[in-house]
């Protein structure tokens, strides 16, 4: 199980937690522009990368508060944390500095 911080109330189990998915995904404006296959991309195709992964989280069992979520996929470890609405972290730093915490592993 995993530990999550919540930014708002502190360590929780993960039981508290509701996944959101990816985070940082901006809305097709306007939708009815979008083709089926743009619309269809925009709601259903997701990235699922080996590593580092921006999802958000909900603290359903708490403060229901959503916030931003680093973790790596591989591992399952929380690399960093972020309330909603504040700028997206470096990646690429992250994922170099979970290699590092992982002995070098690619």
């Amino acid at each position: 199980m995993l530990l999550i911080r919540c930014p708002y109330c502190g360590d929780r189990d993960e039981i508290e937690f509701a996944y959101g998915g990816q985070a940082h995904l901006a809305r097709p404006a306007p939708p009815a522009a979008q083709s089926d296959a743009e619309w269809g991309a925009y709601l259903f195709l997701r990235d699922n990368p080996k590593g580092v992964f921006l999802e958000r989280w909900m603290h359903a069992q708490g403060c229901r508060r959503w916030f931003n979520v680093a973790r790596h996929t591989v591992t399952h470890e929380i690399l960093a944390i972020y309330p909603m609405g504040t700028p997206m972290p470096d990646v690429a730093l992250i994922a170099h500095q979970a290699r590092g915490l992982m002995g070098g592993a690619r």
